[in-house]
């Protein structure tokens, strides 16, 4: 029984969003590559990929790391952001880039 209430609980979860965008990230846009426009930091960011023996869905995780990374944007004056590499257990590098004049 209680096997198949945490059983329950993990599934329940997987559709959680754990990470919700700060209204300044709004506006920040993803680029697939680096562009060419003004670099004004890097910033790695991570959430957690797994709940106990729960495996999260990839999707959901990629989604927060973007999340995070369009979060961090604001603070540093960009209004891009670029991935550096692939997540790995939850975690990623991405570009923070200021495109606009």
């Amino acid at each position: 029984m209680r096997s198949i209430l945490l059983l329950g609980c993990a599934l329940s979860m997987s559709a959680c969003t754990f990470v919700h965008m700060a209204p300044s990230a709004t506006k920040v846009k993803v680029l697939a590559s680096a562009p060419s426009c003004e670099k004004r930091g890097e910033a790695e960011v991570s959430v957690r990929h797994k709940v106990g023996f729960y495996e999260r869905s990839e999707a959901q995780v990629r989604d927060e790391l973007e999340t995070l990374a369009r979060n961090e944007a604001p603070g540093v004056g960009a209004d891009s952001i670029s991935p550096l590499g692939q997540p790995a257990d939850g975690t990623q590098r991405w570009a923070l880039w200021r495109c606009t004049r």
